[in-house]
């Protein structure tokens, strides 16, 4: 019989050296269509989005007495016939030195105010589809949603995008607030974050009710959702003393539990209405015994498999499987140890779905497209995050491969009203099949191209390019199209092209060739 459980640890809560009784975030927090910055009641400090973001539209929220961060928000327009993702660009930190990977909560909240149903979109993290966002029923019970990850720093920067898809509603993609904390390397460790990142599922304060535990209590302003229970909760008479724990979670989380009946066991559905995919997910669960200098035995099932079968004691501890394999409606079952004077108890618990990050575009087409942005006074505004993945939002104007590596073999840019130069690093595209930058305002001069040994087809036409034409053009024996008409070109044209009689070559009107070669 297949078992649920791929790894599961178990560790005692201890004191930490480095705890601190007051807790600053590392990391930004966005208040989306916001003009200025702002410090909440909490103290946090809160940033405008249009430093992280150029393109979308901030808008107002009409529903009165909002919270600060959902009375505006940022939408971007949808287009049904080509679906774009908008990112977000945030600086992200990676130590040199060290060969741990330092990872970032994200979380993303919306709160829509019509007309109609919010629309539903995919929600994007440096290339990996992460989500899809749907938060009609929350709208229609008139709270906010929110979407979290953990995700790690794979470079300099990330990415967090929102794309329009056409597989679902139509309506503009929207947000109203992201926070971007970096976590200490010691929470959420046992994950491989070189391979894997976690989107939330649920994470519960059981036997509490009443608000969500967050900041300051806890660090990184994680939301503990209160899991009540009238007839089973229970609230301890002493308080954790232990100044850290394994994760990190906030100690006020310890102070509620929920407790079966003496002798029998308690069955009841975790996360509550969330019918889950078969697959494998991390799930972490924290006990504290609500006794001082106490201790029981009890047993923990997650759908009828042994989870913990241990001790529990007034000082803590924490359970946890980074691979559990859960599928559809999840039953948590508490049963008594051998001690039955003490009935099973738990406090907290957290389960994450395991996300699988994908290859991404090779580097130095991701460079070469960079530095042409760059000579681009008004490059498309969604030219950002990995230019082919997913494969579902390519940039505007690039095509990609995706069989043995991902490279970019095509670039049209054609009729976009482009204004810049023409980069050289685009001879590092050396993938490409087709170049088309027609019909636009590229002046300077032509690159040399020479190293595009696969390029069949370069449209450069009606632009307002200068210089003569490189002679390397003519050593690109698949060349088949070069269409170079309507500019201010001068010199010689290379006889490598002229005497190409495979060659499909347009150079009249517009240039200056000397000697003027005859219009075919």
């Amino acid at each position: 019989m297949e078992t649920p459980f791929r790894f599961l640890f178990l560790l005692l809560f201890s004191l930490l050296p480095s705890a601190l009784s007051q807790f600053n975030i590392s990391g930004v927090l966005i208040d989306c269509g916001v003009n200025t910055s702002y410090t909440d009641n909490q103290g946090l400090r809160w940033l405008p989005d249009s430093q992280f973001i150029t393109s979308g539209v901030s808008k107002n929220v009409s529903t009165p007495g909002l919270f600060t961060t959902f009375s505006t928000l940022r939408s971007f327009p949808y287009n049904a016939t080509r679906p774009r993702k908008f990112c977000y660009t945030l600086s992200s930190y990676r130590d040199l030195n060290s060969s741990r990977v330092k990872r970032y909560l994200i979380r993303t909240s919306y709160f829509f105010d019509g007309p109609g149903l919010p629309p539903v979109f995919d929600l994007i993290v440096d290339g990996n589809l992460w989500t899809m966002v749907n938060t009609t029923a929350d709208y229609l019970a008139g709270s906010a949603s929110y979407y979290e990850v953990v995700f790690p720093a794979r470079g300099k920067t990330i990415n967090v995008c929102l794309a329009g898809n056409p597989n679902y509603t139509k309506g503009d993609p929207f947000i109203s607030s992201l926070e971007f904390i970096m976590l200490d390397d010691s929470v959420y460790n046992a994950t491989d974050f070189g391979k894997k990142a976690m989107g939330l599922i649920a994470r519960s304060k059981f036997g509490a009710s009443g608000e969500t535990e967050r900041y300051p209590n806890d660090r990184y302003n994680r939301y503990w959702q209160p899991f009540p229970d009238q007839i089973h909760a229970k609230t301890s008479t002493h308080n954790i003393t232990s100044s850290a724990f394994w994760n990190l979670p906030p100690l006020d989380v310890f102070n509620t539990a929920i407790v079966a009946d003496k002798g029998n066991p308690l069955a009841f559905q975790w996360p509550q209405q969330v019918s889950l995919q078969r697959s494998t997910y991390y799930v972490a669960l924290y006990f504290a015994d609500t006794l001082p200098k106490s201790s029981r035995n009890l047993s923990v099932y997650i759908n009828g498999y042994q989870f913990y079968d241990g001790a529990v004691t007034s000082d803590g501890v924490v359970v946890f499987s980074p691979e559990w394999i859960l599928s559809g409606l999840t039953t948590l079952t508490l049963a008594p140890g051998s001690n039955l004077n003490l009935p099973p108890l738990i406090n907290a618990g957290e389960v994450f779905g395991l996300l699988d990050l994908q290859n991404l575009t090779i580097t130095r087409d991701v460079t070469s497209l960079l530095a042409i942005k760059q000579q681009i006074s008004n490059p498309p505004e969604d030219w950002s995050d990995d230019p082919c993945m997913p494969p579902e939002y390519p940039w505007t104007g690039v095509t990609c491969t995706y069989v043995s590596r991902i490279r970019v073999v095509a670039l049209n840019l054609a009729s976009m009203g482009l204004t810049g130069t023409i980069s050289p690093s685009i001879a590092n595209l050396t993938a490409l099949v087709n170049i088309s930058l027609a019909f636009n305002n590229f002046s300077g001069a032509i690159p040399d191209l020479g190293q595009l040994n696969y390029l069949t087809k370069l449209d450069l036409q009606d632009n307002h390019l200068t210089g003569s034409i490189p002679q390397s053009l003519g050593n690109i024996s698949t060349l088949s199209e070069l269409f170079l008409q309507n500019n201010n070109l001068t010199g010689q044209v290379p006889s490598s092209l002229l005497n190409n009689s495979k060659l499909n070559l347009r150079l009249h009107p517009g240039n200056n060739f000397s000697p003027d070669p005859p219009v075919p």
